[in-house]
């Protein structure tokens, strides 16, 4: 199970999502424009294998402080109140799908949130697809 293609999967997943590298990371974008996730592979000399997102007013702090083991307060946009997620323990990528799809509805437009909250609606009938597939 490769971490970055999970995670990856999710997060285009999401409408109006794309991916490129930025600051030599694999990053997904809202409308090609809002940054909502970055893939930290090491970076900066790290021991740890991570992904940063947006959060929540408050996420970042109350998981930090129940799961350190999972969450951590990343350098350079954790002072803005973004979340650090390990990938290189073990994982619920339950969790992680929501966590991705909680930076998602931080960064995009009100317009994509809804289209966002009728897909889950129609995904969550019996027998429905999972938006977030097979995890």
């Amino acid at each position: 199970m490769d971490p970055l293609e999970n995670l990856r999967r999710l997060c285009l997943a999401l409408p109006e999502t794309t991916e490129r590298l930025s600051h030599g990371e694999p990053t997904w974008f809202v409308r090609e424009k809002k940054t909502f996730v970055t893939y930290a592979d090491h970076h900066h000399d790290s021991e740890h294998l991570a992904f940063w997102c947006a959060a929540p007013p408050g996420v970042q702090e109350a998981l930090v402080a129940t799961d350190p083991s999972h969450y951590f307060r990343p350098p350079y946009v954790g002072h803005r109140g973004w979340l650090g997620v390990y990938l290189d323990v073990p994982l619920d990528w339950d969790a992680v799908a929501e966590v991705v799809e909680d930076a998602y509805r931080v960064v995009a437009p009100k317009k994509l949130v809804a289209e966002l909250d009728a897909s889950s609606c129609r995904s969550s009938r019996p027998g429905a697809p999972s938006p977030h597939g097979d995890l």
